[in-house]
């Protein structure tokens, strides 16, 4: 597994919103604007489901993703594997920081699970020499 650093968790949690990347079997892409993320560990973040579709079609079928997230000229990908959780103590937790997030913004939401993603690689997405370098 690879770990985040204390900077790649900082911009993590700075963003507002991280592209989250899958395929189907055959290849076709899929990339979506996912808000309600939050890192567990060093080596794991959670993805909150309220309106995947093909994107959880596809995380079913292919579980090999690809989260990034950039501010200015500084950013990350990172590259794992996903287990979906719909029932538990993570999911109930889950489905509460949701609906309170919801009851804040004046809008309802759900959680229909929670997207666990550990950590493989890392790659740096600053543009310059060291683009796409593998960092971790």
């Amino acid at each position: 597994m690879a770990q985040m650093t204390d900077r790649m968790k900082e911009l993590f949690e700075k963003v507002g919103a991280v592209a989250l990347g899958t395929s189907t079997l055959d290849g076709t892409p899929n990339v979506v604007p996912v808000g309600a993320k939050k890192i567990i560990d060093d080596e794991t973040i959670l993805i909150s489901d309220q309106f995947l579709n093909k994107t959880l079609s596809n995380m079913k079928s292919n579980p090999r993703v690809s989260v990034t997230y950039w501010e200015g000229h500084e950013g990350y990908q990172l590259k794992g594997t996903i287990t979906i959780e719909t029932s538990g103590t993570r999911y109930e937790e889950t489905a509460q920081w949701i609906e309170d997030l919801g009851a804040k913004a004046g809008f309802p939401l759900k959680s229909k699970g929670a997207v666990i993603l550990k950590i493989e690689e890392i790659y740096g997405v600053a543009p310059g020499p060291g683009a796409g370098k593998q960092l971790a």
